[in-house]
């Protein structure tokens, strides 16, 4: 896992001087502590940062064949089938990235297709003066780029191409908008004017510093509705299952798992544990869950303890605080530069913090919901309107509370990139609700948290149950094997309750708050006002209902609101103010 990072440029551009790209390096340093390197070609500068996983030694990039050079950020777990199928003598390196090298010298800008794992890749060949800028299909890695007068830029995270100077900071009123309705922003411009993402899945061509073409693969297979029994599926379920877990699990450095108790989390753990039995391996697996000094919200982490000792995991409950809430938030704010206000950032934030004391890699149960159809509102969705049905995101967080001024609460839905229109391809109306999720809510919500508050540690995030194995295994099911009297997942529950009984998959679900309106509501009479004074809030609030706001932040409507309007309090001094994210919540919002 790495920081990547470069610029193309157009014939006759000049080269950015050395001290452009020492920013720029310095920027993404956090994503690879064990080194940095800055390589000047004649038309194109390469900047990789990186984070040791496999091939400690000799790993490091860029790698080089003929006339080009490839950096990349991420983990080809095909790489042994790659190496035996391309023959392991065209291979400089035991690093698992090298294998897209390879795929890219033999099959050009196919070259994706053929690659299972989570990257962000950049191959340059400085005879033709071409780039070409791919991402896996789940985007479970981030990759950008900005258009510039003299080439093209792109880097893994938006803020290290505002801190090399190459973008000056700014935001998108209508991408504002669209996070305090949403939490997050979708498609492919960022929140920053001139910065956009390539999307999961896509390959951009790029020749002498101008895009050619674009090309996008799909993570979900296409095809009808597959005839397939409960047993047969179960038994082709479990073998993904096993399959994408054991390839996860490949690295050079301590892995461990976070462990919620949910679930998906508890499926990878049992998963683990059969990998650890099967091969008789002594060393016990590390697990990490999040509780709360408060009994107000719901947590699983007595159960997530009982699974981790019942298969035997050294595992440690890591008590969060509401002092760590007002002290870290900031930080936290700061590492999401494409901001998330997904307030599961905060536990996810410090228990990477926690985590890389002990490990490098950690594994995580993202994509369970999206993939096996876990979420209410799928289940509310495909309801007729008299008996409760309803869109997915109908409303807004802002919606009905008189908040926000009116030209910065209503545009926001015009900007949804993806709908059930868009999806008449898919099997189902079910799989089009998931398909939706998969598209924005998954790269653009759940992935950028995990990818951001683990790398600002150094700290490596996979995601098993987000694997073409396992996507291809259960895409095209039946509904009834994906929602069963009321519940979602219900075959993952099945697999779930066979491998690892003491789960209880079919119980009914406590689910996971993080108690920010709590939290916020004790601090309120300090924090409305502040809040309310500050300029940027004040254009797009009404400062007045700031202040209600706050004062009733602990009411359910209220408390995601406040929640959001915080988090982008913070957001916008660290990003666009450039204050220090290292000072807690109330000296950012009083300086």
């Amino acid at each position: 896992m790495c920081g990547i990072g470069g610029i193309v440029y157009k014939p006759g551009a000049a080269p950015r001087d050395d001290a452009t790209l020492d920013r720029f390096a310095s920027a993404l340093a956090h994503r690879g502590p064990n080194g940095i390197r800055i390589e000047r070609l004649v038309r194109a500068d390469l900047i990789h940062t990186r984070l040791s996983i496999i091939d400690l030694e000799g790993g490091d990039q860029p790698i080089h064949a003929g006339s080009a050079a490839m950096i990349a950020n991420g983990e080809i777990y095909n790489d042994p089938d790659m190496r035996a199928e391309i023959g392991n003598d065209h291979y400089t390196t035991g690093s698992d990235c090298e294998s897209a090298l390879r795929l890219w010298q033999r099959d050009k800008t196919a070259f994706a297709l053929r690659l299972r794992g989570m990257y962000a890749i950049a191959i340059y060949d400085s005879d033709q003066n071409s780039l070409v800028l791919a991402r896996d299909p789940f985007g479970i890695k981030p990759l950008y780029i900005s258009e510039l007068p003299d080439g093209i830029a792109f880097a893994s995270e938006p803020a290290t191409l505002i801190a090399a100077g190459l973008v000056p900071p700014g935001i998108d009123p209508v991408k504002r908008s669209e996070l305090l309705q949403l939490q997050f922003t979708t498609g492919s411009p960022t929140i920053f004017p001139g910065i956009s993402r390539i999307l999961p899945g896509e390959t951009l061509h790029i020749k002498s510093g101008c895009i050619t073409h674009r090309t996008r693969q799909s993570a979900l297979p296409s095809g009808p509705v597959e005839q397939i029994d409960e047993r047969a599926a179960l038994t082709r379920l479990d073998a993904a299952i096993m399959d994408s877990v054991r390839v996860h699990e490949r690295a050079d450095v301590p892995f461990g798992l976070f462990l919620s108790g949910g679930i998906d989390s508890s499926t990878v753990l049992a998963a683990m544990s059969r990998l650890r039995r099967e091969a008789g391996q002594g060393a016990r697996l590390l697990t990490w869950t999040a509780t709360f000094d408060t009994s107000n919200v719901a947590n699983e982490s007595e159960q997530a303890a009982h699974l981790a000792q019942s298969t035997g995991a050294i595992h440690e409950i890591v008590r969060i605080k509401r002092e760590d809430f007002w002290r870290h938030l900031p930080a936290i704010a700061g590492c999401m530069d494409d901001p998330v206000a997904d307030y599961a950032i905060v536990p996810t934030w410090l228990l990477a913090r926690r985590a890389r004391e002990s490990a490098t890699v950690v594994l995580s149960g993202e994509g369970g919901d999206e993939l096996f159809a876990g979420y209410g509102r799928y289940r509310r969705a495909l309801r007729p309107w008299w008996r409760g049905g309803r869109k997915m995101r109908r409303k807004g967080i802002f919606d009905g509370l008189d908040v926000l001024r009116p030209d910065h609460s209503a545009h926001w839905r015009n900007s949804l990139t993806t709908t059930e229109r868009d999806l008449t391809h898919i099997p189902t109306r079910l799989s089009a609700f998931q398909a939706i999720d998969m598209a924005e809510w998954l790269p653009n919500d759940l992935l950028l948290k995990l990818d951001r508050c683990l790398m600002d540690h150094g700290l490596e995030g996979r995601t098993p149950l987000l694997d073409p194995a396992i996507a291809n295994a259960t895409w095209r099911l039946p509904d009834t094997l994906r929602i069963r009297d009321g519940k979602g997942k219900y075959l993952l529950r099945r697999w779930l309750e066979r491998e690892l009984p003491n789960a209880d998959p079919f119980a009914p679900k406590k689910g996971f708050t993080v108690p920010v309106g709590e939290w916020i509501a004790q601090e309120s009479s300090r924090l409305g006002p502040l809040m309310a004074r500050q300029p940027f809030i004040a254009a797009i609030a009404d400062p007045a209902s700031v202040r209600t706001l706050f004062a009733n932040a602990s009411v359910r409507k209220a408390a995601p609101a406040a929640w959001t309007l915080l988090f982008y309090a913070l957001w916008h001094r660290v990003h666009l103010e450039g204050m220090d994210r290292t000072k807690d919540v109330f000296e950012i919002l009083s300086a």
